[in-house]
């Protein structure tokens, strides 16, 4: 990003989001917990599943694709396993719904598990697990969207899943590990952005209708299209295959709810569950353990010396703390795709600018 891309407060980016959402006829509290959420996409670096996605959910609400208020229904409520349907409603307030759900259950029964069916777009897998770490829990999260597919079963050329992310999140004695992944090489939103810029990938992680390699994200919107390459791409493409295939069982499988089923729009099928560490060896020895592999991890003998081997989510956490306190930079493309939306229901990005 550019450095003399505008600085934005975070606290103020929360309020315009939060007004904007409000004003589209969201929930107050849902728009809230939804803006906070996209905001701390933003700050943790993922900025195709942060602010980028705003002027989408909004369209959502106002086409009433995106329920704007209600609840989940419960479908099955066991102590340690339960299944909602999430009736379309703000995926970013489901999960952390979901998460106030399953936090003294863990803490009660060792873990506790929950699956959504038909909820909306969840953002940025590596929010929640900031949430694992201040909690001491072990994380681990999962969605996909059944509603649409871009991304091809490993040998093949016609598209079955999404990029079907995996995260996990545990805590450290300092700070902690968040991994948020995908079972495909790159992700829809990265590849929208790409194309929209007529740019380019550096590599090919992409192929056309016939199988062959591209670097080329508009082979995504041709006719027939091309998909994008599960992790490990033409060599190694097994592995992603398996992941989304796992991501699959978690999501659509456990919540009896997927790409079998009618399409309904933009969305989302979640799995979460939650470790309490006392459950098991218990939270001491546990971050024994852990903290000698990150140590070990750290202390790597890098391939390159201006990179040094850093753990998943280390560089997220220490962007977060110099963005809550100097400001958030926006990818520029976020602030035009708002456009629109803020003629709509008169709120103004630039009122969150930095002043000093």
């Amino acid at each position: 990003m550019q450095p003399d891309t505008p600085l934005y407060d975070a606290t103020a980016l929360v309020a315009f989001a939060t007004g904007l959402l409000q004003r589209a006829g969201l929930d107050a509290a849902m728009a809230a917990c939804v803006a906070q959420t996209l905001v701390d996409g933003d700050l943790l670096g993922h900025d195709t599943h942060g602010l980028a996605l705003l002027a989408g959910y909004v369209k959502e609400i106002e086409n009433g694709t995106m329920a704007a208020s209600g609840a989940p229904a419960v479908l099955s409520d066991r102590p340690a396993a339960v299944l909602w349907d999430g009736q379309r409603l703000p995926g970013p307030w489901l999960v952390h719904q979901g998460l106030d759900l399953l936090l003294p259950r863990a803490r009660a029964l060792g873990t506790a598990t929950l699956a959504i069916r038909r909820s909306h777009h969840i953002a940025c897998l590596a929010v929640y697990m900031l949430r694992a770490l201040d909690e001491g829990m072990l994380m681990l999260l999962a969605c996909s969207d059944p509603n649409t597919a871009s991304v091809a079963p490993y040998g093949g050329t016609e598209a079955v899943f999404t990029p079907n992310p995996l995260a996990l999140g545990f805590p450290l004695t300092g700070g902690g590990v968040m991994v948020d992944i995908s079972a495909s090489i790159t992700t829809n939103g990265m590849s929208n952005r790409k194309h929209a810029a007529g740019e380019r990938f550096a590599h090919p992680v992409l192929i056309d209708a016939q199988g062959q390699p591209t670097d080329d994200p508009g082979v995504l919107f041709a006719k027939p299209p091309g998909t994008l390459l599960p992790v490990g791409g033409t060599t190694h493409g097994h592995k992603g295959y398996g992941m989304a295939l796992l991501v699959e069982a978690l999501t659509g499988g456990l919540a009896g709810h997927g790409r079998a089923d009618a399409r309904e729009g933009w969305g989302a099928t979640v799995y979460l569950t939650l470790h309490d560490l006392a459950a098991f060896g218990g939270k001491d020895d546990f971050l024994r353990q852990m903290d000698h592999i990150a140590a070990q991890c750290r202390g790597n003998a890098p391939a390159d010396a201006a990179r040094p081997v850093r753990l998943p989510g280390e560089h997220g956490l220490q962007r977060r703390e110099r963005g809550q306190r100097d400001g958030v930079r926006l990818h520029p493309s976020i602030a035009k795709a708002l456009e629109p939306a803020q003629a709509r229901h008169g709120v103004r990005l630039a009122d969150a600018l930095r002043t000093s």
